[in-house]
C-alpha cells in the first residue's frame, strides 16, 4: 500500500473500508480517548472508530453547547455530529480525558435532543482513572465491565472469552507493526515523514483492524528496504495536544524539517505496551491501558513522561522539540511549560506553540515562528 493511499484515508471520515463493513450490515461505534480497550469491541464484531473533528467549516454547533472558551477539539467533534456527519455511528463512547472531553458526553446528549439523529442510540460514559495505584486498576476492571454489559445489551451480542483473547493477540501483532514503523522513522537517514507516518497511524483508527494490519505489514515491507541519502534536515520531536493534522505536520517540517518522533494522543504511544495475554484478559486489559503514563490526565507522573521525551531524543538525535497546545488546553498547556523549562535546561532547544484545532487559519503566523526555530537550531 502506498503512502497517499493512508493519507486519503486520513483526510476524510470516511473509506471505502468503512463503507464496506457498513454494507455488510455490521456496527460502528464511535469513541474519544486512547484509553478505551479497543479489543473488547472487536471481540463482538463491532468497529471500534476514533472521532475526530475534522474538516469542519463551522463552530456554530459546538460554540452554542460548549461556549468559546474551551478547547476546540470536542467542539469541532459535536460540531460535525450535530451537521449529520457522524450519522454512520451506531454507538459512542465517551472518555473523561479531560474536562472538556468529559462535558462532550453531556453537550452530545443534548445536542441529540435538539438536531434529530445527530446522537446514535448507544452512548455510553467510560470512566477512566487519573491515578495508577491499586483501586483505581480495580475500579478500572469495573468500568470495563460495565462497558461489557452495557454493550451486550444493546447490541444483543456476548463477549466470549476466546474471541477477547483472539482480539488481544490481533491487537498486540498491530503494536508489534507499529513499533516497526516507529523504528524506521529514527533511523540515521529518515525514511518516511512525520506527515506520512501520521496518516499511516490515523488510517488505524477507522480501519477493521484486520485488514489494517494487513495493509500496514505491506506497507512495511515495501518501505523497509528503501535508502535516502542524508538531506540535512533539522530532526523534531513533536509534543502536545491531540494533533490530528496532517496539514499541520506538513507546516512544521516543510523543507528544513522532518518529525522523526513525537508524543501525540494520535501518534504511536497509543501502541506502546503489550496486553499481558497470559493473564485474564479484562485485568490485563485494564492494566495495560491504564498503564499508560504519556498523557498529562495522569496525576503525579510528569518527571516519568520527562525522562521519557529526554530519552527519545538521545534515541532519535533530535535537533529541537516543538511543543504545541490547543488554545484553552489546560493539561498540555501547563505540561509544556514545565516540559520547555526542563528541556532548555538540559541543553534542548524547544519552541512552545499555541494554536487551534481544525482548518489550518495561523498558518502565517505559525511559519513564522517555525523559521525563527530553524535558524536558532542552524546557529
Amino acid at each position: 500500500m502506498k503512502t497517499t493511499e493512508f493519507i486519503e484515508i486520513a483526510a476524510d471520515l470516511d473509506n471505502p473500508y468503512l463503507q464496506k463493513w457498513k454494507a455488510e450490515g455490521k456496527k460502528v461505534v464511535g469513541y474519544t480517548c486512547s484509553y478505551l480497550p479497543d479489543e473488547i469491541l472487536h471481540a463482538v464484531d463491532l468497529l471500534p472508530y476514533r472521532l475526530r473533528g475534522i474538516n469542519t467549516t463551522s463552530t456554530m454547533i459546538g460554540d452554542t453547547y460548549f461556549g468559546p472558551f474551551i478547547c476546540s477539539f470536542p467542539k469541532c467533534v459535536l460540531q460535525l455530529a450535530g451537521e449529520g456527519q457522524y450519522s454512520f455511528l451506531d454507538g459512542a463512547v465517551i472518555t473523561p480525558g479531560c474536562d472538556s472531553m468529559r462535558r462532550l458526553d453531556e453537550c452530545w446528549r443534548k445536542t441529540g435532543e435538539d438536531y434529530p439523529n445527530s446522537a446514535p442510540d448507544f452512548f455510553h460514559y467510560f470512566g477512566v482513572p487519573h491515578k495508577i495505584v491499586d483501586y483505581s486498576l480495580d475500579w478500572f476492571v469495573d468500568e470495563i465491565r460495565d462497558l461489557i454489559n452495557a454493550v451486550e445489551k444493546h447490541f444483543k451480542v456476548k463477549l466470549e472469552e476466546d474471541r477477547l483473547r483472539a482480539s488481544i493477540t490481533l491487537y498486540n501483532n498491530s503494536r508489534k507493526l507499529t513499533a516497526k514503523l516507529d523504528q524506521l522513522r529514527i533511523q540515521e537517514n529518515t525514511i518516511l515523514s512525520g506527515s506520512d507516518a501520521l496518516a499511516v497511524i490515523l488510517a488505524g483508527t477507522a480501519l477493521p483492524r484486520e485488514t489494517y494490519n494487513m495493509l500496514l505489514e505491506d506497507f512495511l515491507n515495501d518501505v523497509e528496504g528503501s535508502k535516502k541519502e542524508s538531506n540535512g534536515k533539522k530532526k523534531i520531536m513533536l509534543l502536545g495536544s491531540v494533533d490530528d493534522s496532517i496539514e499541520l505536520m506538513q507546516t512544521i517540517e516543510g523543507e528544513r524539517a522532518v518529525i522523526v518522533a513525537d508524543n501525540l494522543c494520535f501518534g504511536p504511544r497509543q501502541n506502546v505496551n503489550f496486553v499481558d495475554e497470559s493473564e485474564d484478559p479484562i485485568p490485563a486489559l485494564a492494566k495495560r491501558y491504564l498503564q499508560q503514563s504519556d498523557c498529562p490526565r495522569m496525576f503525579g507522573l510528569y518527571k516519568e513522561r520527562l525522562e521519557t521525551v529526554k530519552n527519545r531524543v538521545t534515541e532519535a538525535k533530535i535537533d529541537g522539540v516543538i511543543l504545541q497546545n490547543i488554545r484553552f488546553c489546560d493539561l498540555h498547556g501547563s505540561e509544556n511549560g514545565l516540559l520547555e523549562r526542563d528541556l532548555e535546561a538540559a541543553g534542548i532547544p524547544c519552541l512552545k506553540l499555541e494554536r487551534e484545532y481544525g482548518p489550518m487559519v495561523e498558518t502565517g503566523r505559525i511559519k513564522m515562528r517555525l523559521d525563527a526555530f530553524m535558524e536558532r537550531l542552524d546557529k
